[in-house]
């Protein structure tokens, strides 16, 4: 996020900045989807599959196409919104951290302020993701949780029949089911997000005073994506346990999760899914990054030209 000689008025900026980061969300789900069903069906049930190409032949082959799709919908309500809350929040954190600093201008700020300042953003940008993730998720592994015994759960289901028995059974607060465990892995997740970004921006962009250019925001959104699951997938892991076996049975918070976890199956299962979590992690945060600055480029532009 390269600083400018002038800047729109904050409004204006907070704007560019949100329809910049929905962009992006789309960009991230249309690239990496299936990545992401897989990912979740071995995270929640990490003895069924031996590994990604198994969970995904599997899943062709029972679900069709289609099954590597599901929650498709959700998760582009979840990035999209997401995405938009966290940018907007971005540009506004690292004005309170250049405050809390005493610096005049965000273009002082360090990589580790501008990460310090993602970490703050995404405080705010779980409260919109955690509900539409909550849905994603128990679309994504219905067949699993009806060849595994559990009663109750429909063979077709729309994100709405899921919201809609969701409100039925658990009221308005069933849909913050998780929210600690995603708290928990988006706030440090953020900081090493935006600091691998920013770090690698930095480094790539060094000899050149310009903005930095579609290959090096590519190359450093790729490696911030990286950086977020690398440092936080345990914490994910625990999340889909809990969004997704609530569904039929009382789960206990993060902590209670995460012992029993590692009492009954060992830490290795925390780590199920992380292959294509890491494949997926690279093009899509690349593609989320490149949508970003293209589109809140392409806005500041116009913003000047009708000033």
């Amino acid at each position: 996020m390269s600083s400018h000689q002038s800047h729109p008025s904050h409004i204006v900026q907070v704007l560019i900045n949100s329809m910049s980061g929905a962009m992006g969300g789309v960009a991230c789900v249309v690239s990496g989807q299936p990545f992401d069903t897989a990912k979740v069906k071995m995270q929640t049930f990490p003895t069924m599959y031996r590994s990604f190409m198994d969970c995904a032949l599997r899943t062709y082959q029972t679900e069709g196409l289609r099954g590597l799709y599901l929650g498709t919908v959700p998760a582009l309500v979840a990035n999209v919104s997401e995405n938009a809350v966290l940018f907007a929040c971005y540009g506004f954190c690292q004005n309170l951290v250049c405050r809390a600093l005493g610096m005049q201008d965000p273009s002082q700020l360090r990589d580790y302020h501008k990460a310090t300042a993602g970490s703050l953003a995404s405080v705010f940008s779980s409260l919109v993701l955690c509900p539409t993730e909550l849905v994603k998720c128990r679309m994504q592994t219905q067949h699993e949780m009806r060849i595994s015994g559990y009663k109750g759960i429909p063979h077709k289901s729309t994100p709405w029949s899921i919201v809609c028995d969701i409100l039925k059974t658990e009221g308005v607060c069933g849909f913050f089911r998780g929210l600690s465990s995603t708290w928990l892995r988006e706030i440090p997740g953020y900081f090493f997000f935006f600091g691998g970004y920013e770090l690698s921006s930095s480094i790539l962009n060094r000899s050149s005073r310009d903005q930095p250019g579609a290959l090096v925001v590519t190359v450093s959104g790729g490696v911030g994506g990286a950086c977020f699951w690398l440092s936080v997938y345990p914490v994910d892991s625990v999340k889909s346990r809990i969004q997704v076996l609530s569904v039929t049975s009382s789960t206990g918070g993060f902590f209670i999760s995460l012992l029993h976890i590692l009492k009954t199956e060992g830490i290795l299962n925390l780590y199920s899914g992380l292959m294509p979590t890491v494949i997926r992690a690279f093009p899509s945060n690349a593609a989320l990054f490149l949508a970003y600055e293209m589109t809140k480029r392409s806005l500041t532009k116009w913003s000047y030209s009708h000033d």
